[in-house]
């Protein structure tokens, strides 16, 4: 099978596409026919070792000293099951699925091999794979954040990177739960971001969304490109800041958790389960939820797309389209 690797740390065209063995599953997994995956923020920063400086020791030892430790980079993906395990309940051979690899990577290739009770589930079907790929990071990642806030109806959202992965789902899914949503991203998002559900949108290239005077409920930090004073200025003194790409809290994060009743919720990674991923795709299913998919790009231009990654003016969602 076909499969990109990333052989050392570096820039885009330390990826490379080679021919490994087809994996064989074991007796509590599937083997999964990939279709499509997807380029995201993460792969971006794995393949170039772009980290926070608060965690560049740990991120080492975790990722790979010099390289890579899972050369195969890759973290969501759908396809088709192809075999399963001998001891496999869950799925069938030719069962349509879209599952999040986050755990090991190993989405870029043409075969992987899933745990059946893992991060898995039923693609829906109202979608294309390229579109249902492009599901279990992003979408999870914002529901996940959005239920620590216990975000609900009638409460105000402010959502900054609204036009990104992350954000165009958070913007979606707070909607959904009853929130007025307003959308903080560059001009030329706004409609995009409008057309989502997003009841207001600030154009942060003409205004600060801290001078409006508007209070939220929630501040949810998609980018991590907003500054930490202006989102303190515009949360509410009981409210909730979002911050899905810091792991740790500086020292400013510090004090306003010492003397205030504002609480952080700061990046860490989404559990893995399958219970987030039906519960999307019961969303996506009813016309609730919609994938954003800015470009597409087969397998061998594997570079080209994260060349474009890189840029950081992705709209949603980078797919690969594989097979």
């Amino acid at each position: 099978m076909k499969a990109v690797v990333c052989p050392k740390y570096g820039p885009p065209d330390v990826l490379q596409i080679r021919e490994f063995a087809k994996p064989v599953p074991k007796d509590h997994e599937i083997l999964v026919k990939v279709l499509a995956t997807t380029v995201t923020v993460a792969d971006v920063r794995v393949r170039s070792f772009t980290v926070p400086r608060s965690v560049w020791l740990p991120a080492r030892i975790a990722l790979g000293i010099r390289k890579p430790k899972r050369p195969i980079l890759g973290m969501e993906l759908s396809g088709q099951v192809e075999a399963v395990g001998k001891a496999v309940k869950r799925f069938a051979k030719g069962d349509q699925i879209f599952a999040a690899t986050l755990g090991d990577f190993g989405a870029y290739a043409e075969y992987k091999c899933l745990p059946e009770d893992g991060a898995v589930a039923m693609k829906p079907e109202n979608i294309s794979y390229e579109e249902a790929a492009a599901i279990p990071i992003g979408a999870r990642t914002a529901l996940y954040y959005l239920r620590k806030a216990n975000v609900r109806n009638g409460q105000k959202v402010l959502i900054y990177g609204a036009s990104g992965s992350v954000g165009t789902y958070a913007v979606q899914l707070a909607k959904y739960l009853g929130a007025h949503v307003t959308g903080v991203c560059s001009t030329k998002n706004v409609e995009m971001v409008k057309a989502l559900g997003a009841d207001e949108v600030i154009d942060y290239t003409k205004e600060k969304f801290a001078s409006q005077g508007a209070r939220f409920d929630v501040v949810f930090e998609a980018v991590n490109k907003s500054s930490f004073p202006d989102c303190m200025k515009a949360l509410k003194n009981n409210g909730v800041y979002i911050n899905v790409t810091e792991p740790f809290p500086n020292l400013r994060m510090i004090w306003t958790k010492m003397t205030s009743k504002k609480k952080l919720l700061l990046g860490q990674n989404a559990p893995e389960t399958a219970e987030a991923l039906e519960f999307l795709k019961n969303l996506v299913s009813a016309g609730r939820l919609k994938p954003v998919i800015d470009r597409r790009y087969p397998l061998e231009q594997i570079v080209e797309a994260h060349r474009y990654v890189d840029e950081g003016h992705k709209k949603g969602n980078v797919v690969i389209q594989i097979g």
